[in-house]
């Protein structure tokens, strides 16, 4: 979006180092920049995501692409199956899904349409990570304890950064926090935490009463409906 996390991008940099990894990027600036999108007065970008994403996939004419997203995390996305067809626009029709008996998964479609993939949709956070846990896997830093100047709107905990925040009247203030879940920094809270260990977050998810997302994306709280209307123009 261009507004992520430094933290992260160099993360994925990182790790898209390894010679067997070809990293494209579909940067909303670029779409801007084109005039195909415009900026939101909010200066979140979040869901101007899901151009970029719907003509990437369209013009790289990938048949699969795979998400992290999970059922536990969002009411729409409790509804939607781990092979989820989308169309030739990128959208998602829940009347459109198909029965996923016993682990068998259709992944024919038409000319054009694509399946996006959700191998841990059934996962809960604290399967996640107890699996990072057991396999030792690398992961940012964000997710562990550490100091960090935020700002508080809405009850959640944000980032300062050139999307627009803070504004007038908001305060910024040093946090020990750690991050559940990372989006961009326009619509992702940090969450009030000590866990600077893996063992520390897995005992503070057993205590936790919400999921990340509910707890901090500001991106759906747009509506009632914003997952799904997000999705049924083509977003993750």
């Amino acid at each position: 979006t261009g507004h992520n996390f430094p933290e992260v991008i160099e993360f994925r940099d990182r790790i898209a180092e390894d010679p067997r990894i070809t990293l494209h990027v579909a940067a909303v600036q670029d779409w801007i920049d084109s005039g195909a999108i415009q900026e939101r007065p909010d200066g979140t970008r979040n869901p101007l995501q899901t151009v970029p994403l719907v003509e990437t996939i369209q013009n790289r004419n990938y048949d699969a692409v795979l998400g992290g997203a999970r059922r536990d995390e969002e009411k729409a996305r409790a509804k939607e199956r781990v092979f989820s067809v989308r169309d030739s626009f990128g959208g998602w029709n829940p009347r459109r899904q198909r029965p996923e008996l016993w682990g068998l998964y259709n992944g024919r479609h038409q000319a054009g349409e694509n399946i996006r993939v959700f191998p841990i949709s059934n996962w809960t956070e604290a399967d996640i990570w107890d699996y990072i846990k057991a396999r030792n896997v690398e992961i940012p830093d964000i997710y562990y304890s550490h100091d960090r100047e935020v700002f508080n709107r809405g009850g959640m905990w944000l980032t300062a950064g050139d999307w627009g925040g803070p504004k007038e009247g908001e305060t910024v203030e040093t946090k020990t926090v750690r991050y559940r879940t990372v989006g961009d920094m326009s619509c992702t809270g940090a969450v009030l935490s000590d866990a600077a260990t893996i063992d520390d977050v897995i005992d503070e998810i057993r205590l936790s009463t919400t999921t990340e997302r509910g707890a901090t994306r500001a991106d759906d709280k747009l509506s009632e409906s914003s997952m799904e209307d997000r999705k049924k123009e083509g977003y993750f």
